[in-house]
């Protein structure tokens, strides 16, 4: 009987080896994100349909948890301003690459991807993606081919951080437009071929994702341990926490954190880990707002009970009174240093003509779900209750879709889709110079940028301008610090809180290194 049972494991065993490896993965998202090569969704749609399978000359360095993500070389071997000339940015492509149809990848390719972004007479331009891509790439003046394997970028001014935009623009190849019939629609149903460690192999709309590991990939050292990857979209936070317990997915994004300690001790994975993240409300400053009178938004600044927000977090996030947090070297040294100080946030309003008989009272753009959003309608709720009772102002929300609050942070002031709203709640990276520029700057003004605030601050654009030109890090941080400084002062958002990037995981589920970054490397991920 024993010598039975010995050889029938031996015959399983093959079967059991052969058995593929695939990852369930529940996002946030309401539903996939688009599949051309230029996701929308939000930074959780470039987490997961954008970098697995379509690359950029630059790439994140997703390896380390110890520090922010930095850059390394993607599909340019090298890069380098222009010692003539800095506002020219030359990039070296790196030999041998194909993408996932075995066409070549070199510098026609990027010029057609770049036309695809920033040329809108070309046949392969794409409205959808053009517009994600110029509010992320404002700095771009012109792009040209020098060789086979260079291109030539400049920029409309000297700028250090260029890299941290390019990172940004994803390629896709030329053929799978053509062989689509030059229809974006049918490129996303292909599906299109990209260069990246997984190729894009199955996509049910509104369903489903499924990326395959892509063997080819050129970089040797970096073949995914997976063969398959599923991605499910699941915007309801306990939908997904019922997923994960169930065994329907092995990995889900944002658990409730109230579910947080029973799933620990079911024995799932916790991680979470401080990344550049800040979840704010923007101010509108343009038209009939009350948000041009600053007291206004410093005073709104001080009513805001962060440590009763984290604790409506369990933990899974902390206070946020500044774009960056407060131990960061480029926070600086501004005048106001904020607390939960309704005394204060309620003289700052009746200075500038609110009070009891005439409460502020503002409506909000917010969404159900969303990259980065965390628990956003519980959240706002929590907000909305605390502001009431701790300074009289009264908020009124405004919920949509979280595609299309995206869609509403690119509009002007005033626009129908945001019925009213004079303050929007996406959530926003701070991870590097290039982001400050993007929501920030006078010259990201809607749709170029994402200062959908229309905020303008002279001695931010000055400190900016140093920071431009500044030739050594430590002389950057400084003209950083003073930036930062104005937008604590003179605060173009409602600062709320940094969340600690949580998820949780089967303990099947191994090889993840939690990278301080909205993106993560999935290459050694593995699951037993």
């Amino acid at each position: 009987m024993k010598k039975l049972i010995l050889a029938l494991i031996l015959l399983a065993m093959p079967a059991m080896a052969q058995q593929p490896r695939v990852l369930r993965i529940a996002m946030t998202a309401a539903d996939v994100p688009t599949t051309t090569g230029m996701p929308n969704n939000g930074f959780e749609g470039m987490r997961f349909l954008g970098y697995p399978i379509f690359e950029g000359l630059v790439l994140w360095d997703l390896s380390r948890s110890d520090q922010p993500a930095t850059l390394r070389p993607g599909l340019a071997e090298s890069f380098a301003q222009d010692p003539n000339d800095p506002k020219i940015w030359i990039f070296r492509l790196r030999p041998g690459v194909t993408f996932h149809d075995g066409t070549p990848f070199n510098a026609d390719a990027v010029i057609w991807n770049f036309d695809r972004y920033f040329l809108n007479t070309s046949p392969q331009f794409e409205p959808a993606a053009s517009g994600i891509s110029r509010a992320r790439v404002t700095i771009l003046e012109s792009y040209r081919k020098i060789d086979d394997m260079t291109i030539a970028m400049t920029t409309v001014r000297p700028a250090s951080y260029f890299p941290y935009m390019v990172v940004y623009l994803l390629m896709t190849s030329p053929q799978s437009f053509e062989q689509a019939g030059r229809d974006w629609a049918r490129v996303a149903l292909l599906p299109p071929a990209g260069t990246g460690p997984f190729r894009l192999s199955r996509v049910v709309p509104r369903q489903s994702a499924e990326l395959t590991r892509h063997d080819g990939y050129w970089d040797r050292t970096r073949i995914a341990r997976l063969d398959r990857i599923l991605l499910l979209p699941m915007p309801e936070a306990n939908t997904r926490m019922a997923a994960l317990r169930s065994g329907q997915v092995d990995w889900i994004e944002v658990p409730p954190p109230d579910g947080i300690p029973s799933l620990r001790q079911a024995g799932f994975t916790i991680s979470t880990g401080s990344y550049p993240h800040v979840w704010p409300w923007f101010f509108q400053m343009e038209g009939d707002t009350p948000f041009r009178d600053v007291r206004v938004r410093q005073a709104l600044n001080y009513c805001v009970d962060r440590t009763g927000m984290v604790g409506l977090l369990n933990g899974t996030a902390e206070p946020s009174v500044g774009w960056l947090k407060p131990g960061d070297p480029a926070f600086g040294t501004p005048d106001n240093r904020y607390s939960f100080d309704p005394a204060r946030g309620r003289a700052l309003l009746a200075a500038a003509g609110f009070n009891a008989q005439r409460p502020l009272t503002f409506r909000v753009l917010i969404s159900p779900s969303g990259s980065g959003q965390m628990l956003p309608l519980p959240m706002n709720e929590f907000l909305q209750q605390n502001l009431r009772e701790a300074c009289g102002v009264q908020v009124n929300f405004e919920v949509a879709e979280w595609n299309t609050l995206l869609t509403a942070v690119r509009s002007p002031p005033g626009a129908p889709i945001l019925n009213g709203a004079v303050s929007i709640n996406p959530s926003s990276p701070s991870s590097d110079h290039s982001v400050a520029v993007r929501y920030f700057m006078r010259a990201a003004f809607p749709p170029t940028g994402f200062n959908w605030g229309q905020w303008v601050d002279p001695a931010f654009e000055t400190a900016m301008g140093q920071l431009e030109s500044a030739r050594d890090p430590a002389a950057a941080t400084a003209a950083f610090a003073l930036a930062h400084a104005r937008l604590v002062d003179n605060p173009p958002w409602l600062y709320i809180v940094h969340d600690l990037n949580p998820r949780a995981m089967s303990r099947r589920v191994r090889g993840f290194t939690p990278a301080q970054s909205w993106f993560q490397d999935l290459v050694p991920v593995e699951v037993q």
